[in-house]
């Protein structure tokens, strides 16, 4: 396992979304992505929200080969920076050659006390949309059978 991954800014994934045809995964949870996220941002949970805490999605991997082709350009974002981290590792080491990681995620990085150290795509103003777009949302793309 590699786990070698390119990071970017929130301002360098949105030019690569817009300008070079890059996909937005946000891999938060339903409920986070639904309260906002990137605009024209798919949804596929890394891990989901249970009682005893995050767990991961065994169903990521499934669900990201059904909708995304290996060779396919991706930026994997999230709340923070580390799921999507994790995630983009995860994809690069499963045969994903064309995914990068967007530092700060949707919120930014903060420090232990609480000081904003990098913005996030939010702080950025970069474009946003909330709720569960058809066919971006995680409740369409969990029964996708095969990549676009």
């Amino acid at each position: 396992m590699s786990g070698e991954v390119t990071r970017v800014s929130p301002v360098e994934a949105h030019a690569l979304v817009t300008g070079e045809g890059y996909a937005h995964v946000d891999v938060r949870t339903e409920a986070e992505f639904e309260e906002g996220h990137p605009a024209g941002a798919y949804n596929v949970p890394f891990e989901h929200a249970t009682d005893a805490g995050m767990t991961e999605n065994p169903e990521f991997l499934r669900v990201m080969r059904a909708t995304f082709a290996v060779d396919a350009p991706i930026v994997v974002g999230c709340r923070s920076g580390q799921r999507s981290l994790r995630a983009a590792r995860a994809l690069a080491d499963s045969g994903y050659v064309r995914v990068v990681d967007q530092r700060a995620g949707w919120a930014g990085v903060r420090s232990p006390f609480g000081e904003l150290k990098e913005k996030g795509w939010q702080a950025e103003g970069l474009p946003a949309e909330a709720g569960a777009p058809a066919g971006r949302a995680y409740a369409d793309l969990h029964g996708v059978d095969s990549a676009h």
